[in-house]
C-alpha cells in the first residue's frame, strides 16, 4: 500500500466520522426532548388502589395555535379542614400512577392532592412533551386550583420529583403568591445534567440544548421557601446538586439528606424522615405567613 492511498484511506475515513458526529449533533438538537421526557400511555393503577377516594379531572390547556388540549388529573379530597393543597408534578418517567405510594403519603399528611399528567404522559392529549409545553400544563394545573375551585395560593404548595422539581420551581417563580415549594431529588440545570453523564460530553451541549430546565439560574427569582429533599445515595442526580440549589436560594429554605435514599424510593427507605421533614416545613411556612402578614397590616 503506497503512502498515497494510505492518506487518502485516512482522509476518507475522517470525513465519514466527521459527517456522522455533525448527524448525530443535529439529532441531538431535533430530537433532544425525546431523550429527555420518557413517557408511558399505561395508567395500570388508581388511587382506588391504596384505598384512597379521588375524581377524576380534565383541565384545558391552550396550544399556542390556539387549540384546547386536555390533561388527565386526579384530585384526592383531603382529611383535614386546614385547607391545605398539593399539587404534584411528577418526574420524566412514566406518568402519575408510577406516584401512587407519593400521593398517599402527602394525602395522608393532610393535602387534598391534585396530580397531573403532562400532556403526552398517560391519558392526557397532545403530543410528545417539550420544556415550555410542560410549563403550560403546570400553568394549567395552577389556573384550575385557583381559578376553578377558588383555592387560595397561601394553602398550595408545589411538590415535584426530579424534572418535576424544575417545573415546580418554573411554576413558583410566575406565581410567587403560593405558600411553598418541595423539591424531591430535582436537579440545579439540563446543562449540568450533561457534564454529569459521560456520553454526551463529547458534544457542544452550548450550542446543541434546548430544553435548559435552569433552575440554578432562575432561584434569585424565586420568593417561596422552598424545601429541597435528595437521597445521599441519588446516582440519577447526584445529591451535590441539591446543595448547590440549596446555597443559592436565598428565601426561607430547608436541605434535608436522606441517608441510603436513591433517586426514587426516599419515602419507602426512610419514611420517617421524608415525612418529618414536611411536616417541619409545613409549620415553619405557616409562621412565616403569619409574620408576613403581621409586618403588612
Amino acid at each position: 500500500m503506497t503512502v498515497a492511498l494510505m492518506f487518502k484511506l485516512l482522509l476518507s475515513g475522517l470525513g465519514i466520522s466527521l459527517l456522522a458526529y455533525f448527524l448525530i449533533c443535529i439529532a441531538l438538537v431535533i430530537a433532544q426532548n425525546r431523550l429527555i421526557f420518557q413517557p408511558s400511555k399505561i395508567v395500570a393503577n388508581t388511587p382506588q388502589t391504596m384505598g384512597i377516594e379521588y375524581q377524576e379531572v380534565w383541565i384545558g390547556v391552550r396550544t399556542w395555535q390556539g387549540k384546547t388540549e386536555r390533561l388527565h388529573a386526579w384530585w384526592l379530597p383531603g382529611k383535614k379542614e386546614d385547607g391545605l393543597v398539593l399539587l404534584h408534578l411528577h418526574g420524566n418517567g412514566g406518568n402519575m400512577s408510577y406516584n401512587l405510594n407519593t400521593l398517599a403519603t402527602y394525602h395522608e399528611l393532610g393535602f387534598s392532592v391534585l396530580s397531573i399528567d403532562y400532556r403526552g404522559y398517560g391519558r392526557s392529549e397532545g403530543n410528545f412533551p417539550t420544556e415550555a409545553e410542560v410549563y403550560r400544563d403546570a400553568q394549567g394545573a395552577w389556573d384550575y386550583l385557583v381559578k376553578t375551585k377558588g383555592i387560595l395560593p397561601r394553602n398550595i404548595f408545589l411538590y415535584g420529583h426530579s424534572l418535576g422539581g424544575a417545573i415546580a420551581i418554573d411554576l413558583a417563580i410566575r406565581q410567587p403568591q403560593v405558600a411553598g415549594v418541595i423539591a424531591d431529588n430535582t436537579f440545579t440545570s439540563m446543562r449540568a445534567m450533561v457534564d454529569y453523564l459521560p456520553l454526551y460530553r463529547f458534544f457542544p451541549a452550548d450550542l446543541l440544548l434546548r430544553e435548559r430546565f435552569d433552575s440554578l439560574g432562575k432561584l434569585r427569582l424565586l420568593r417561596s421557601p422552598l424545601l429541597l429533599i435528595h437521597g445521599a445515595n441519588d446516582r440519577t442526580v447526584p445529591p451535590s446538586m441539591g446543595e448547590v440549589l440549596y446555597k443559592q436560594a436565598t428565601v426561607l429554605k430547608k436541605l434535608v439528606i436522606v441517608p441510603f435514599g436513591s433517586h426514587n424510593d426516599l419515602i419507602t427507605v426512610d419514611g420517617e424522615t421524608y415525612t418529618r421533614a414536611v411536616t417541619d416545613f409545613i409549620v415553619s411556612v405557616r409562621k412565616h405567613q403569619r409574620q408576613e402578614l403581621l409586618m403588612s397590616d
